[in-house]
């Protein structure tokens, strides 16, 4: 094996198994062992790592080889996990049955290595992986999981296939609910099928929304759902969760279409939430409410009188022509401003202006028109603060905070967590659920902890801040204590020490909102990937399998949970930024990191990481003066660099 010593899945690999005495007792029943640093050793490296690129197309380290006496390898690969997870071979497997195949072929194996030993010499090319005689060999023990996890996967798609609607963008008959995860379901899926039309639908549908009369075109913000399929007529009521989970679905179609007006909805959703569903300490308001003055939308709908009383004549006009305000009205014989009949195009061809231009010519108006509308009586505002949905406007925040740079956005996360650990959690650490006018109350529930711990891990990954990784692990081991089933696995909805039901509930469908078994099992993978603590992973599978069946039945019910199994088949990436976290270089590659699309990624800081929670990351050197990136993918790690622009080039 070659090894880098600052090399996150090395130490990984160290770990589990080197220091690990099953594995031990295998090396030392069929192999000797040699260990080489790459950097004392740089030749053996770079002989050894063209055989791995030659057999396996990719390289990194760790590198891990097998070979005959002579030193000629017939097996490469990188990194191997102890036992067989999520599809990808285990070491003991592997040790197993190489041992095995020297005893009983080993002039095969002797064969193939001459092979490959003559082909590299001569620069000859070899055969693929797949058809190589020694891979067949040494092939997976078992991929059962990988494949039934990707046949429900293409199932999911497939039934979301037959229910998009074409026209409009969205699933099934009116209403239409948004259902954001969704949409971030087909993103991960286009990522792996690009020929296939998942990208579309997510455009559509988003586009779709944001044209509606379901999207506040004056004071922002998305209302809960469309009572039609053109997504004009809305439930006015606007609910935290729902723009909490559009703005993090916007933000990553941002990510992978660079479009800048999802960038402009995701920042619009940030500008309502800030103004008007934030309290003076930092928590987020629940909802606000359909009717005004005992008529539902009166708060949010025109007449064209209404708009000329305010703006000059040539401004209504067009304002009202490009917004489909009419004398006839669409709602009611009023209107509710749109984007859904073109008008849009038309005013951009008739001033020889692109859309977007449109829209900017028409900011003042747009403000002004806001300003009238606050001197409405508003909707009642629910203004209780409940952890749940907080985690879900935490995590979105924090999200837009790594897209954009913007520090504003980050710190509005921040004061909403601290609030949180503040007011909504005891002395003795349990959550709490609800906080209003100076009072918590109930036993926190499932969701509350899983969606508050997606919430600190954004934080964490927004600012390296090594306190909001302890709470999100602290917060994990009192949620499986307190809501783990024993006996058939997943977590309960209500906390062993809550008051006594019928039965305690369990809750894994997504429906409106993502449930709390579908965002825990993502965020056991993800504290898994950010310690190494390998605990959390087999959690995670043990999770996944609890719910294979009800998966299997119905997967598009549960795209959020299957957002989890496809971060678990996937290949990882890891990036390690050692450095002072308020150099401008560390932001800079932050910010290069996240400008796409990466939902399969894991961002640790070494700075101020504390020891007992990553204790790996102590061997990574920490340079005052410069800033070191450590970028890791399937399981094998790239050189380290410094420069931004080197940095730029790896990724």
């Amino acid at each position: 094996m070659v090894i880098i010593t600052t090399c996150h899945w090395c130490h990984v690999m160290e770990r589990e198994s080197f220091e690990d005495e099953e594995v031990a007792a295998l090396l030392n029943r069929d192999f000797i062992s040699i260990k080489v640093d790459r950097e004392e050793r740089p030749d053996v490296d770079h002989l050894y790592m063209a055989f791995c690129q030659a057999l396996t197309g990719s390289g990194g380290w760790p590198l891990t080889i097998m070979m005959t006496p002579e030193k000629k390898p017939f097996f490469a690969g990188t990194y191997f996990p102890k036992t067989e997870r999520y599809g990808y071979k285990g070491i003991m497997e592997l040790l197993d049955q190489v041992g095995s195949l020297w005893a009983s072929n080993e002039e095969k194996l002797r064969e193939s290595a001459d092979q490959l030993v003559v082909a590299i010499q001569s620069g000859r090319s070899l055969p693929s992986k797949t058809s190589s005689p020694i891979a067949n060999e040494l092939k997976e023990t078992s991929n059962s999981f990988k494949s039934w996890g990707t046949e429900v996967i293409s199932k999911a798609y497939e039934t979301l296939v037959q229910s998009f609607d074409e026209g409009y963008g969205g699933f099934g008959r009116a209403p239409k609910f948004p259902t954001p995860h969704t949409l971030t379901f087909l993103l991960r899926y286009a990522m792996d099928h690009p020929q296939d039309k998942a990208l579309e639908m997510v455009r559509k549908t988003l586009e779709g929304m944001a044209l509606g009369g379901m999207y506040d075109h004056i004071g922002f913000g998305f209302a809960r759902y469309s009572t039609d399929e053109k997504w004009l007529v809305p439930h006015f009521e606007k609910m935290l969760y729902d723009n909490a989970l559009l703005a993090l679905a916007y933000l990553e179609n941002y990510q992978v279409s660079h479009l800048e007006k999802d960038a402009q909805i995701a920042q619009a959703i940030f500008t309502y939430v800030l103004r008007d569903m934030t309290s003076s300490e930092g928590g987020f308001y629940s909802a606000e409410d359909a009717d005004a003055e005992g008529e539902e939308g009166k708060f949010h709908v025109w007449t064209p009188e209404e708009v000329e009383a305010v703006l000059d004549k040539e401004t209504a006009l067009k304002y009202c022509a490009v917004y489909d305000i009419t004398s006839q009205g669409n709602f009611e014989g009023k209107n509710i401003p749109n984007l859904l009949m073109g008008s849009i195009k038309k005013a951009a061809h008739d001033n020889a202006l692109k859309e977007d231009e449109i829209i900017k010519s028409l900011e003042g108006a747009r403000q002004t028109l806001f300003a009238t509308r606050e001197k409405r009586i508003h909707p009642h505002k629910d203004d209780k603060i409940l952890t749940s949905w907080n985690g879900l406007m935490i995590a979105a925040l924090a999200k837009g905070a790594q897209v954009f740079g913007n520090r504003s956005y980050f710190e509005a996360a921040e004061k909403a967590a601290n609030f949180i650990l503040t007011h909504l959690q005891r002395g003795d650490g349990r959550l709490k659920a609800r906080y209003r006018e100076g009072d918590s109350a109930y036993l926190g529930y499932l969701d509350d902890y899983a969606f508050f711990i997606w919430g600190l891990l954004e934080l964490y990954s927004a600012s390296g801040n090594p306190q909001f990784l302890k709470t999100a692990l602290q917060l994990q081991e009192d949620q499986d204590r307190l809501f783990w089933d024993e006996e058939s696995g997943g977590y309960y909805l209500t906390g062993s020490d809550a008051e006594e039901l019928l039965f305690r509930p369990k809750e894994s469908y997504d429906g409106a909102v993502p449930s709390g078994n579908s965002i825990t099992a993502l965020n056991l993978l993800r504290l898994g990937r950010l310690t190494g603590d390998e605990r959390w992973e087999h959690k995670a599978e043990q999770q996944l399998l609890d719910f294979r069946t009800v998966l299997e039945e119905h997967p598009s019910g549960y795209t959020a949970f299957l957002q989890a199994l496809q971060f678990a088949l996937h290949p990882t990436q890891e990036l390690i930024l050692a450095g002072p976290l308020d150099s401008d270089d560390l932001v800079e590659m932050r910010q290069a990191f996240f400008s796409t699309f990466r939902p399969y990624a894991s961002v640790l800081y070494q700075e101020g990481t504390l020891g007992e929670i990553v204790p790996w990351i102590r061997d990574y050197p920490l340079d005052p003066s410069q800033i070191t990136a450590y970028l890791c993918e399937n399981f094998s790690c790239q050189r380290p660099v410094h420069q931004i622009e080197d940095f730029k080039d790896l990724l």
